[in-house]
């Protein structure tokens, strides 16, 4: 199957920032799109706002650390769309600080939603993908994970897992399967309002003020590689602004 007409489309982190515009893009382009989140009352207007523009959507409160809420999302795919063709894992959260603080359960909740979420995926979709004989995953990463920063250690680290387990996927997926790995720089999204450390807060709100791409550029990454025809495996797409360092 190539293109992006006609595909299902199941997103994690659908509720807004870049899952909500690769949901609204690739519905546009005739994808039928499966959204997860946790703010239901979020997916519940972003579902009936495609299907007011001609597009088709579904949705389920969608908790990416409980894996029965990611096989929830995987099983609503299939029940009313008949097949999941794309999953993108695109559900993090970047809780920030320096390492002095000791903040570990927010590294714990880094590596469950970042880390662990992703691979609750996988293990739902991947049987899938097999019994298909197609499909594809598409990871957001992020550049956090190609220049080291201070504050962002945990951060980059469960990014640079998912990179890494990405990339042995791909190896181990054969001819049938694609997987794709988004790492966008500075993107204009909530992603600072669950930053605990006021100053790590500050340094990222300013930053994105200054510099920071649309939603839109990145979803246009995550279109891109889908709509590839069929053998055709974009593996890693960098999308960041031209003044990010």
């Amino acid at each position: 199957m190539s293109g992006i007409e006609g595909k299902v489309v199941a997103i994690t982190g659908a509720s807004g920032g870049i899952g909500e515009a690769s949901a609204l893009l690739l519905a546009e382009r005739g994808a039928k799109v499966v959204l997860g989140a946790r703010r239901p009352e979020r997916l519940a207007d972003l579902a009936l706002r495609i299907g007011r523009s001609g597009g088709e959507a579904a949705w389920i409160r969608t908790d990416v650390t409980r894996r029965e809420d990611v096989a929830a999302l995987v099983a609503l795919a299939r029940e009313r769309f008949g097949r999941l063709d794309v999953l993108v894992g695109n559900a993090g959260v970047g809780l920030i600080s320096p390492l002095d603080e000791l903040r570990v359960e927010d590294w714990e909740r880094m590596i469950d939603v970042n880390l662990k979420g992703v691979l609750y995926g996988i293990a739902e979709a991947l049987p899938v993908f097999r019994e298909q004989g197609s499909g594809h995953f598409v990871n957001i990463v992020s550049t956090a994970g190609l220049r080291i920063s201070p504050l962002m250690s945990v951060y980059a680290g469960t990014k640079n897992a998912v990179r890494t387990v990405s990339e042995g996927l791909r190896q181990e997926a054969g001819d049938s399967l694609r997987v794709t790995v988004v790492s966008p720089g500075f993107v204009h999204t909530d992603f600072a309002d669950g930053i605990p450390d006021a100053g790590a807060r500050a340094q990222i709100l300013d930053t994105r003020d200054r510099v920071a791409i649309p939603p839109q550029a990145v979803a246009r990454a995550v279109a891109f590689a889908v709509e590839q025809p069929d053998g055709i495996d974009v593996g890693d797409i960098v999308v960041r602004p031209t003044a990010q360092d």
